[in-house]
């Protein structure tokens, strides 16, 4: 929940905030072998910032105690699955989804007791306008936009030859080298500089979810690091930092699709300059996003909400931003006598 708030386990924080509120460089020493670090790293690496600021252990050490406690869920199916699951919740409680239509003001948004927007900052003020509060919309124009991706999706005859068979077990690769390595790279992109050799996450969920091959051809997504609004072209730093720990993967190659991130911003206006985060992890941005309010997911705009990561806790497979939009959202309609289900 957002920082303002008074927590549920108080002791819990306890322990954990100190800890997290550390820059990862210094959370990494604590662990003696430079495996443990690098795998540390990697988790760290998922802030999108650089690994010696405050809060960067932050990220690391949430998403290894999830893979510890619950292991990193793959869903069925892809990712669409999770989306047409919400989408036959909702339309079970009566809901309507309407896809092809382009929100560019308040005009566009039928009447409706509450607005949730799934944006970033400057696409909510360009839509609500001159509606926002100016103590919002300066805080709304003063948001900062994180690194981008570049994502290049692989067809791959017989899977990865890893160096290290248990990479080929493994869901999710992070490829950076030692501890070091990760945190230059990282440092490079957030100063604006492409990396020779960037972080790259790889996804092999077809380990788990052996239908989305087919025979002995793989599914393989791989989204390196780069800097904001990045033109170049990284499929061949991708590639070959893959070919680094899996010699002979270029060989295995059938096919391939990038999306760089003027692509992806083209695909999502809400991936500004490619940031597919929703706004950069900065000391300020990660703990009080996209503002300082006692209600950070209000625009200001009675009603209007920001469910996006733009807002606490931040990006996430986990859907906390908006459930506490949701809880904003709920708050109002009681208290103005909206229809609650």
């Amino acid at each position: 929940r957002p920082i303002a708030n008074v927590p549920r386990h108080p002791l819990r924080l306890a322990s954990f905030g100190p800890r997290a509120l550390l820059p990862a460089a210094v959370t990494a020493r604590w662990w003696r072998t430079d495996k443990a670090r690098a795998l540390f790293g990697g988790a760290a690496a998922h802030a999108y910032y650089r690994l010696d600021r405050p809060a960067t252990s932050a990220v690391g050490m949430m998403i290894i105690a999830a893979g510890h406690r619950y292991g990193w869920p793959v869903a069925e199916g892809g990712s669409q699955s999770i989306t047409g699951a919400l989408a036959a919740m909702l339309t079970d409680w009566g809901g309507k989804i309407s896809t092809g239509v382009r929100v560019n003001s308040v005009a566009d948004i039928p009447p409706a007791d509450v607005v949730l927007l799934d944006l970033a900052p400057s696409a909510a003020l360009r839509i609500l306008g001159e509606r926002v509060p100016e103590r919002v919309a300066r805080a709304y124009r003063r948001f900062r936009h994180g690194p981008a991706a570049f994502k290049v999706d692989f067809a791959v005859e017989g899977g990865v030859p890893w160096r290290n068979p248990d990479c080929g077990r493994a869901g999710t690769v992070h490829l950076g080298g030692n501890f070091a390595e990760i945190a230059d790279a990282e440092r490079d992109v957030v100063t604006g500089k492409m990396p020779q050799r960037p972080f790259v996450l790889v996804g092999q969920q077809y380990l788990a979810d052996p239908g989305r091959s087919k025979g002995t051809l793989h599914p393989l997504y791989a989204y390196a690091h780069v800097p904001h609004g990045y033109t170049g072209d990284a499929t061949k730093a991708i590639t070959a930092q893959i070919e680094r720990f899996a010699p002979g993967f270029r060989d295995r190659v059938v096919a391939t699709v990038s999306s760089g991130p003027v692509k992806l911003a083209e695909s999502n206006a809400n991936y500004i300059g490619g940031d597919i985060i929703g706004g950069a992890n900065s000391e300020t941005q990660v703990v009080l996003r996209p503002r300082i309010a006692l209600d950070p997911y209000s625009t200001g705009v009675p009603g209007t909400y920001l469910c996006s990561a733009s807002t606490p806790p931040g990006a996430g497979a986990h859907g906390m931003s908006g459930f506490n939009a949701a809880q904003s959202a709920l708050r109002h309609l009681r208290r103005h006598g909206g229809d609650v289900l």
